[in-house]
């Protein structure tokens, strides 16, 4: 078949939204605790710590479930492999209400939907290459990684604002029925692959997911783009989990460090639209890579010693458009350096990579404080450290060869 004979679906973009509704709505999930920690622990009688695990588990999920979730993905396909994501947060995305008074059960439905985490976050790029043309991909792959900031923003955002009019069982009733019909919606709408090749069949086919995982650990290049995703990602983590922390020894207040933050994922949202848009026009993947990096050091130097709330709030701003913009670049940089691995594997070892650097970064970051300020600006110096090494480790990266 001739290159002029593949035809891209319309039906691409359904089954993209449909995608991105339901990770958007796992991320909310997530998220739903940390802007209301204070109510939370209030309502259960439980420590700070207890209401942090309720997002903290999300992440040590991830290290267990990571794996299991890709191979199925990567054997199954995208309906089954997705699907299962889809049920799982929507099933426990409901029952979190269901129980919402009592603080084990909701733990273990927090569990539930962390569970589902995988299934959804790691097939991006597996869907991304079913569906989509090869100089659409990193641009399909930033839209669906889009939506997980997406589902963050808005759970900052909405969450403090649904507790204070509905109280906390009618915002997690809100968002149960939203889990249910963002699930609905997927099952309903996924389709495995287009009625007809969308690519020469060597860019899409994929080897065994086993025999892609052995390829992939052999991959030098792999595991500098590895690293980079260790420090960055979990640079992420760090920095929005103790944004109030790291601000209130400086003297800024928690409505200052709030709106930092909200403002800080909204440019990253930007940016994960506009960047890989920008890589794909290109046919460049490394040269994007060094300039978030770039980016990425100079907002978290601002973070780290900024004194006066302008410099602070350009510096979220910077962070966020730069660091977060890597991310779905990065996913299919891996994806293409990794071929012919499945992209399933390739995506969750990346992610498991960031879950892996945020638990250790955020206990780091807490035990490493000053003890007698609070100030957490030593471990940001190192942390600004490790962005250094990892923009010298970019610099090593090969590019990949994106096929016109």
């Amino acid at each position: 078949m001739e290159a002029s004979n593949f035809k891209a679906y319309k039906y691409r973009w359904i089954i993209l939204c449909a995608y991105m509704f339901i990770v958007a709505v796992n991320q909310l999930l997530w998220i739903t605790f940390a802007p209301i920690t204070a109510s939370a622990t209030l309502y259960y009688g439980v420590s700070d710590l207890q209401i942090g695990l309720l997002s903290m588990c999300f992440m040590i999920v991830f290290i267990f479930v990571s794996i299991p979730a890709s191979w199925i993905i990567d054997t199954y396909g995208i309906r089954i492999g997705v699907g299962i994501g889809a049920v799982l947060t929507g099933v426990f995305g409901l029952m979190r209400e269901l129980v919402s008074t009592n603080y084990d059960w909701l733990l273990i439905s927090q569990i539930g939907v962390a569970v589902g985490q995988p299934f959804l976050v790691n097939a991006i790029t597996k869907l991304s290459a079913r569906w989509f043309p090869i100089h659409e991909r990193a641009t399909a792959t930033g839209l669906g990684t889009l939506a997980m900031y997406i589902g963050v923003l808005i759970g900052v955002a909405l969450t403090p604002y649904l507790v204070k009019t509905d109280g906390l069982n009618g915002m997690l009733y809100i968002y149960g029925v939203i889990s249910v019909v963002a699930a609905a919606g997927f099952i309903l709408l996924a389709r495995e692959r287009p009625p007809t090749a969308i690519c020469h069949p060597h860019e899409e086919e994929r080897s065994l997911a086993w025999d892609g995982l052995k390829d992939t650990l052999r991959n030098k290049n792999f595991y500098l783009l590895l690293t980079i995703f260790f420090v960055g990602l979990g640079v992420f983590n760090c920095v929005t989990t103790w944004i109030e922390d790291i601000l209130r020894p400086r003297g800024f207040s928690a409505e200052q460090a709030g709106v930092t933050g909200g403002l800080m994922i909204f440019s990253g949202v930007i940016g994960a639209l506009v960047m890989p848009m920008l890589s794909d026009h290109y046919r460049k993947r490394k040269v994007f890579i060094i300039i978030a990096l770039i980016g990425t050091i100079t907002g978290l130097i601002g973070i780290t010693f900024a004194e006066t709330y302008w410099v602070l709030l350009a510096s979220g701003i910077t962070l966020g458009f730069f660091l977060l913009s890597s991310g779905p670049i990065g996913f299919q940089f891996g994806a293409e350096m990794t071929f012919p691995a499945s992209e399933g594997t390739s995506n969750g070892l990346l992610i498991l990579a960031g879950q892996i650097s945020g638990i250790v970064f955020i206990y780091a970051m807490d035990s490493f404080k000053s003890p007698l300020t609070g100030s957490m600006t030593g471990p940001l110096t190192v942390f600004i450290g490790f962005a250094l090494i990892s923009l010298l480790l970019s610099l090593k990266l090969k590019d990949s060869k994106i096929e016109e």
